[in-house]
């Protein structure tokens, strides 16, 4: 079955290395053979025709010995007493004749025809047997007698085939250790590699911290001692983007928590620029309003790269978030977006809280703070007068005869009454008093600080800035209107109760005694 996963390549790259070495040194190694061969060829020819030079040299000098003690006796010696006398210095392998006119005289194959050059060693046939012979040029003192020296050609095919298996053998012992040698070093490499592999694997898995063994200084030490620092280099890295991560979390986590606590648009705002800052890594950043700088966070003013993020609440526009850093990428751009798209939801619900809070406590139609609202303020004021000694009035005032108002010029000409009234309060009361609609036609106003004859004071300027203003009915008749005040102070009635009941029966006297006038608890003012 075929190997899967990663050992497929390895193993795979380990026999190519091989295959590949293996192929690089055949090539060379089939040359060398063939130019071995060539040579040893040439060197077991030059063997034997040295060997036969040195046959035909004793031949001759046997020969030309002969001759002389032949003559000093007055002998004639033919050739086939001669020739195996001067055999005895000849190679035992070989064979030597006589040859005379291109026939052989005396030796082996006498008579037959012998078809060689003299002084170049040839090949040749003798009783179907296959030599290779060396003849000596013509001895004329000899009777015009030529030698040859002859070897076998199996002998010297032996010699061939001899020198052909030594240089195989050669050839192949130092293609098996060349083999031997790459295969170990591809072993190593493969070991090397298949290191680097499993590290690379535990590392795909998040297991950061293995690393590879470096042993030595050559270019796969380089690569593993690579890997390691990228190695290192991908768990710092991972511990910023964990830390990165952790830290935008807790940013979000709070900045949601802080957009879900407060309605203080202030606040808001300074959270918001606080919390885009932190989580963009910007040197600082601010919120522009149309009225100028709203709130600010770190340095804006650092030299940097800008990024603007708009403020649309409702609809409407209410800024924009300006930003300075080293700077923002795509991720950093999506997220200060998103952030800021969350800002303007908290600052929608804060302006929609505010809207609550206002309609909760302002009466919608004069403007003028409700009976939720001044009962609120009125203990407040009771219980600081209370705590540090002080004092408080309170003034109630009703409408004369509103009621034949509406009857006579219908609502709308009443509300405009109110309206008219409530104005005529805002322009007499101070910063620190609260005036505001106490129901119907009622109105109350508080005034912190002030004891009985001071609230006689404040009516009595209501009462004379409402007979000089001019109000008018929707068809533009002229509408006179009156009111009646009642005035208590916190030392004359003691508590929040009796102070608000004194004030009303106050407002009461001052309708029993015929209205448009000033009346307090204790006694009763005429205009």
């Amino acid at each position: 079955m075929r190997p899967t996963g990663a050992m497929w390549p390895i193993r795979s790259f380990k026999f190519k290395l091989l295959l590949y070495f293996a192929i690089v040194a055949l090539v060379p190694v089939c040359g060398s053979y063939f130019g071995f061969e060539t040579l040893a060829k040439r060197h077991e020819t030059q063997k034997v025709d040295s060997r036969l030079r040195a046959d035909l040299r004793s031949a001759v000098a046997g020969y030309s010995q002969q001759l002389d003690t032949a003559e000093r006796r007055a002998d004639v010696l033919p050739l086939v007493v001669v020739l195996p006398r001067i055999r005895a210095g000849i190679d035992p392998r070989d064979l030597l004749v006589a040859v005379q006119d291109g026939r052989i005289v005396a030796g082996p194959n006498r008579g037959a025809e012998i078809a060689l050059a003299p002084g170049a060693p040839e090949r040749t046939v003798l009783g179907g047997t296959r030599y290779r012979g060396l003849l000596t040029s013509t001895l004329a003192a000899a009777g015009n007698v030529q030698f040859a020296a002859l070897a076998p050609e199996r002998e010297l095919a032996a010699a061939y085939t001899a020198a052909r298996w030594r240089i195989a053998a050669s050839l192949f012992a130092a293609v098996l250790l060349f083999g031997s040698l790459v295969y170990l070093l591809g072993l190593s490499i493969v070991r090397t590699l298949r290191r680097l592999a499993e590290a690379a694997d535990e590392i795909a898995r998040g297991r950061l911290r293995e690393r590879v063994q470096v042993s030595g200084r050559d270019e796969f030490a380089q690569v593993a001692g690579a890997f390691n620092r990228m190695a290192e280099q991908l768990e710092q890295r991972l511990i910023e983007l964990e830390g990165e991560r952790r830290r935008a979390h807790e940013v979000t986590l709070g900045f949601g928590k802080a957009l879900t606590v407060t309605h203080d648009v202030e606040l808001l705002l300074r959270v918001i620029v606080e919390t885009i800052v932190e989580a963009t890594g910007a040197f600082g950043g601010f919120v522009e309003g149309r009225k100028g700088e709203l709130a600010r966070a770190g340095d804006p003013t650092l030299d940097g790269q800008h990024l603007e993020l708009p403020l649309t609440v409702g609809g409407e526009f209410f800024g924009r978030i300006i930003l300075n850093g080293p700077g923002f990428d795509e991720e950093l751009e999506e997220t200060a977006s998103s952030l800021a798209a969350q800002a303007t939801v908290a600052l929608e619900n804060a302006q929609l809280h505010r809207l609550v809070e206002w309609q909760a406590l302002i009466d919608p139609l004069t403007g003028l703070a409700n009976r939720r609202s001044l009962e609120e303020s009125l203990a407040e004021e009771v219980a600081r007068a209370q705590r540090l000694g002080g004092n408080v009035c309170l003034v109630l005032a009703d409408l004369d005869r509103f009621k034949a108002i509406n009857d006579k010029f219908g609502h709308p000409t009443g509300d405009r009454a109110l309206h008219a009234f409530a104005q005529t309060l805002r322009e007499v009361v101070r910063e620190i008093d609260s005036a505001g609609r106490w129901g119907g036609e009622e109105f109350a106003l508080i005034l912190p600080g002030t004891d009985a004859a001071g609230g006689v004071v404040a009516a009595e300027r209501v009462q004379d800035s409402l007979a000089s203003r001019k109000i008018e009915a929707v068809n533009g008749e002229p509408v006179h209107m009156t009111a009646s005040y009642g005035v208590a102070a916190l030392n004359d009635a003691g508590t929040l109760e009796a102070l608000v009941t004194a004030a009303d029966e106050a407002l009461y006297q001052a309708k029993r005694q015929g209205r448009d006038r000033v009346a307090t608890a204790a006694r009763i003012t005429t205009p």
